[in-house]
């Protein structure tokens, strides 16, 4: 999670106040509160295949303190939030590239294996594309691996690293209109 929240402070709009946190599982409960160190998150929802589930994990940020509600609009709480996490074990796209408007930062953790997916091609197209590292994430993360074998990206299309955000080895000059994606595979630097 503090990964994820690492990069947006890099690929978030300054101002971004509403997350869409896209799964239940336990990262779901630590990454909207790892964005909130990071952005002004006032708002949160939380969307998951069972509905139950996700009012339970918006229950658990409500207790942290955190104003979260369940939602289950995936397709409009796409568009509504500024910041869409998503921590799933998806094997097929769950976020569509057309929901996305102008200015949102896509945060995907989940899809850690090349035989899944969290996000579509569109997303991959529409966004401006940054991973937490390159010898990983391009190999492993069926979200960029996946369209790079099909030529829908190429590994160019990969603009920077976690490592080159930190280190300014790449500066990212955010646009109002532009929308980031970063892909999160893991590593054992952040375990650590």
């Amino acid at each position: 999670a503090c990964a994820s929240a690492l990069a947006a402070r890099y690929l978030a709009a300054e101002n971004a106040s509403k997350l869409l946190m896209i799964g239940t599982g336990v990262l779901g409960y630590h990454l909207p509160q790892a964005h909130a160190a990071v952005r002004p998150i006032t708002d949160v929802r939380v969307w998951g295949r069972n509905a139950a589930n996700a009012e339970k994990s918006a229950a658990a940020l409500r207790a942290a303190g955190m104003n979260a509600e369940m939602t289950e609009d995936l397709s409009s709480s796409v568009e509504w939030a500024d910041i869409v996490s998503a921590a799933t074990l998806a094997k097929e796209p769950i976020i569509n590239g057309n929901w996305l408007r102008p200015g949102q930062h896509v945060d995907l953790v989940g899809a850690f294996r090349p035989d899944m997916r969290e996000a579509d091609d569109t997303v991959l197209k529409r966004a401006r594309v940054f991973c937490d590292t390159k010898a990983g994430a391009m190999k492993e993360a069926g979200d960029l691996c996946d369209p790079i074998a099909r030529g829908v990206i190429s590994e160019q299309d990969v603009l920077a690293d976690l490592f080159e955000l930190s280190s300014g080895d790449y500066v990212f000059e955010r646009g109002a209109d532009d929308i980031t994606m970063f892909k999160s595979a893991g590593t054992a630097i952040e375990d650590l």
